[in-house]
């Protein structure tokens, strides 16, 4: 389940296929989108086949900002952050679930960027969501 899919570079991912994948969290990408449209209609998506992952991600960006990555997996999807060290503070004193604060603190490092993964299954994950993009979006 927790394998990108997507996996045929030839075919573009249409929302069918999206949806015929994530099953359950379909409510989760429909508000997740929703959100995204109605409050940053300045943000712009992307998909891209990625020979390295051998699967379609999602890019979202504001301008030359990367704010999230998006994979899609069997029976849910999942949301990549990353942040530098300069944004430990507010991730701390954010209302993010403990979970992802721990994640954060005692994740794996990309050099001086960490990244918080969300995968969705529950209601919580779009308003944990939010706030990681305020987040991305507040910290320089």
């Amino acid at each position: 389940m927790n394998e990108p899919i997507l996996g045929d570079k030839t075919e573009f991912p249409p929302d069918e296929v999206i949806y015929s994948h994530i099953g359950k969290s379909r409510a989760q990408w429909i508000s997740l989108f929703e959100y995204i449209h109605t409050n940053h209609p300045d943000f712009a998506e992307e998909w891209r086949y990625y020979n390295d992952g051998k699967s379609w991600l999602l890019k979202v960006t504001r301008k030359t900002k990367t704010v999230f990555w998006l994979s899609v997996l069997e029976g849910s999807f999942r949301t990549t952050f990353y942040f530098t060290d300069r944004a430990e503070e507010a991730i701390i004193r954010s209302t993010l679930s403990d979970e992802l604060k721990t994640q954060f603190k005692e994740g794996k490092h990309f050099g001086k960027i960490w990244g918080i993964t969300v995968t969705f299954n529950r209601k919580r994950d779009v308003a944990d969501a939010k706030v990681l993009i305020a987040l991305k979006l507040s910290v320089k």
